[in-house]
């Protein structure tokens, strides 16, 4: 049974995980087209890039409460609660998106006052602007797609995100460059390249939503079910809060260990970016799979089957084990190969090898406390796993990696080993709480 059940999950969470990556590959498209420009304004496109992602993410992670709850829904049967839930969850999401958008235009001012080449900041304000402006698009997008992910109808946006990627490297081709007697705009035509592009595929998924015959029966119940309800409102924050949380103290644990690592020299901030660029890579199909098994587990929520629930929840973490295994394999036979793609200086080399050998054994931790933290999730189960993580990161993984990297003189694989040790904690405690819950709501059932 628990074969069959990896492999159920594995097909809903493989559309889902090249989602994910295709975000990815549009940020280094973009990275590498303004590279090409000039370095001050690929650091300018980073600098932007690390504030807004902040806050992006919180967003982001607002918005797995609508499939979370529509899936639940499903589960149930019962089609006027799933519009019921897609209609407030996507107002409560362009609600978060609008102020997200302003107080980072507000706030884009921010930036001389962190003590950057005044030029790069130059670059920065009107790159920062128009990124800004992308988040509503961008969290739109993500709430839709969380709807077709509930219903488990994954295949449509990664179709969208996939698509996205020529799309945008066309646009930046014609602005960063001016070709075709466009303006040569630069950093400024990568931000117009992402705007653009992001409002595409969220029209294009409203469209589809609203026309598709696959969500007709939820769209025709809009007379009667799309209402705004402090209640549902209220259910939606209860996941969605914990959620982004989790999702924030993540991306902040690892921008502020970057802070950290750039305080020993360059070398060390290099080769702990060719690291964690890998990491995050190998990551996202953990994340994907995360995705898609606290789906299911909610759909069989709504039907109050804990058989069920538990059969997808240990497939999981099995599967979890085995892709943190063979991440773990590559990382550790492969590891100079991959430093060698990134640079070709011989320090940052030998110190990125280093790093990805501890990355080996971050893999597998990593990849089962973001599936412990998805199963919980899935059955409603928030609160601990915020505070699991939060202890992770924050009680454990920082000040230990900070302690061993300069009380003990490890330098950068210092702070690798206290991420390790936070992951390892959080992935024990996650796995254990799903495990018991499942247990004991088998045993009242």
């Amino acid at each position: 049974m628990l074969l069959e059940q990896a492999k159920k999950t594995t097909n809903l969470s493989v559309p889902i995980i090249f989602g994910e990556l295709a975000q990815m590959t549009l940020h280094l498209i973009d990275s590498a087209m303004v590279g090409s420009v000039g370095y001050k304004q690929l650091a300018a496109s980073a600098l932007v890039f690390n504030i807004v992602n902040i806050p992006l993410v919180l967003g982001i992670g607002m918005t797995v409460a609508v499939s979370q709850m529509v899936s639940l829904a499903r589960g149930k049967s019962d089609d006027k609660l799933v519009s019921h839930y897609f209609f407030n969850g996507f107002c409560l999401c362009a609600a978060l998106a609008i102020i997200i958008s302003l107080a980072l235009l507000f706030g884009k001012n921010l930036l001389f006052h962190l003590h950057q080449d005044p030029q790069v900041v130059e670059y920065a304000v009107p790159f920062m602007t128009l990124l800004s402006w992308s988040v509503i698009p961008s969290l739109l997008f993500m709430a839709l797609k969380q709807f077709t992910d509930g219903l488990e109808l994954t295949r449509i946006a990664m179709i969208l995100s996939i698509a996205a990627l020529p799309v945008n490297a066309f646009i930046n081709w014609l602005l960063i460059f001016g070709n075709w007697g466009m303006p040569r705009l630069e950093l400024v035509g990568a931000g117009w390249g992402t705007l653009i592009t992001r409002c595409l595929i969220f029209l294009i998924l409203g469209a589809l939503v609203l026309k598709h015959p696959a969500f007709k029966k939820y769209v025709e119940l809009r007379s009667e079910q799309w209402s705004l309800q402090a209640g549902t409102i209220k259910q939606l924050l209860y996941i969605g809060v914990p959620s982004a949380l989790q999702m924030g103290m993540e991306v902040a644990a690892f921008s502020v260990s970057a802070i950290i690592i750039g305080m020993i020299d360059a070398v060390s901030l290099a080769a702990h970016q060719i690291a964690i660029s890998c990491a995050s890579f190998t990551f996202m199909v953990a994340t994907g799979f995360a995705h898609g098994s606290s789906i299911r587990t909610s759909n069989a929520l709504g039907r109050n089957d804990w058989r069920m629930i538990s059969a997808v929840g240990k497939s999981a973490l099995v599967t979890g084990l085995l892709w943190g295994g063979f991440c773990a394999s590559s990382f550790v036979l492969f590891r100079y190969q991959l430093a060698k793609a990134f640079t070709d200086e011989e320090s940052v080399i030998a110190l990125a090898s280093t790093l990805l050998l501890l990355a080996a054994f971050f893999q597998i931790s990593d990849s089962v406390q973001a599936i412990g933290a998805g199963l919980l999730r899935g059955i409603k189960d928030v609160k601990y796993p915020t505070l699991m993580i939060s202890i992770a990161y924050w009680i454990v993984g920082l000040p230990s990696g900070y302690i061993i990297a300069f009380h003990f003189e490890f330098g950068a694989a210092g702070m690798w080993l206290g991420f390790i040790t936070g992951l390892s904690f959080s992935a024990f405690f996650l796995s254990v709480r799903f495990l018991k819950m499942t247990r004991e709501y088998q045993s009242d059932v």
